[in-house]
């Protein structure tokens, strides 16, 4: 048996806990105040999404991948649709492809959006959350007039969409991002510089860019350890390479890049990308087409693997599909990047205060489902 230590205590913070961003429990020793080692207890919200889609056909799979992570539901339907037409060797009209780019970005403003406001009240402040959501609303008004749903959508289909934009929607975007670029400005006066928050975050959960690489952490957290690295730009997938757009990094505000506060920016900067990109494509995109005119009748990959991967608000997402050539696949496993970023935790962690905790969790932006898939 191990020694057990007299000055040496073990906490738990969570499952039921609503700053741990999910039903996730932190095994937590602390030397006093002084965090020791974390253990990330996970499993709570299991739902066996890679056990099931043995016993779906393609089609059904999809509302499954809209459900591990539900704060950015398009993007993972976007990588599996990806996947299973590269098999098929399937063309999708030009139409298509411009709708589904737009509804991407748009998503990943809206995850973003989430993240940074939650992360804000996980510092202690509050309005900023409000203003956040307010416009995650309205990005969700316009998923609700498109397909009829604001947090799951089944929208993204082998080989097109569900529905047509609807009437409206090309006009309704462009007030959206009008508006929404000044706001961007605003949540920077209110929280990016505001000096408790920079003093709450900055030089605070440091990753170096080593350790983030070496853990397999991806998305805004490595590009926040100033690794310049989105599979949009560096392997870009669908059509990303008509579009114009930069890659932000962390930029060490207090000096030490890869730092609470640099994985907080690197999100609202790309917040701004992702805006010129919804303006090009919405600019660029045909305005007739038939979205279900690649539709296949029935949808039976060759026999085969592939392992195709997507850039999700959360970081590299992938997904591993095996098929013997029947209505539903052998093996389909994902890649989580959620589940790479918890499992740095502890080493950004250890050695910082009890009160910093919920402050490294919430900039690592993880999300439940797609942990626990």
């Amino acid at each position: 048996m191990g020694l057990i230590r007299a000055d040496e205590m073990t906490l738990n913070i969570g499952p039921q806990h609503p700053s741990t961003h999910g039903v996730l429990r932190l095994k937590v020793k602390t030397d006093g105040e002084i965090i020791s080692e974390i253990i990330p207890v996970i499993g709570y919200l299991h739902r066996c999404f890679e056990k099931h889609c043995e016993n779906l056909s393609y089609e059904q799979v999809v509302p499954y991948t809209d459900r591990c992570d539900y704060i950015a539901a398009m993007n993972n339907s976007f990588g599996y649709v990806l996947a299973v037409e590269k098999m098929m060797d399937i063309k999708i009209p030009e139409r298509v492809e411009y709708i589904r780019v737009i509804m991407a970005e748009y998503n990943r403003i809206a995850s973003h959006l989430l993240a940074l406001g939650t992360f804000g009240l996980d510092v202690g402040a509050y309005t900023p959350f409000l203003y956040m959501f307010r416009d995650r609303e309205r990005i969700l008004d316009l998923f609700e007039i498109t397909c009829g749903a604001r947090l799951l959508y089944n929208y993204m289909w082998v080989g097109g969409v569900s529905h047509d934009l609807p009437v409206g929607f090309v006009e309704a975007s462009y007030r959206f991002l009008d508006e929404f670029e000044k706001n961007i400005n605003e949540y920077h006066n209110i929280l990016s510089y505001n000096k408790i928050f920079i003093e709450r975050s900055a030089d605070v959960g440091i990753l170096p860019k080593d350790v983030a690489i070496d853990y397999g952490v991806t998305g805004p957290n490595l590009r926040g350890s100033g690794v310049k690295w989105d599979l949009r730009k560096d392997e870009p997938y669908s059509i990303y390479d008509r579009f114009k757009f930069n890659i932000p990094v962390g930029k060490g505000l207090m000096g030490s890049v890869g730092d609470c506060w640099d994985r907080y920016w690197v999100r609202a900067e790309e917040m701004k990308e992702s805006i010129k990109i919804i303006r090009q494509a919405l600019d660029k995109m045909p305005r007739k087409g038939d979205v279900h005119e690649a539709l296949p009748k029935k949808v039976r990959p060759p026999k085969g693997s592939i392992y195709f991967r997507t850039e999700s608000p959360r970081g590299d997402l992938g997904y591993y599909i095996i098929s013997d050539g029947k209505p539903s696949p052998i093996r389909v496993k994902m890649r989580s990047p959620a589940f790479t970023a918890l499992s740095v935790l502890s080493e950004i962690a250890t050695g910082w205060m009890l009160s910093d905790i919920l402050v490294i969790l919430g900039s690592l932006d993880i999300v439940l489902g797609e942990i626990d898939r």
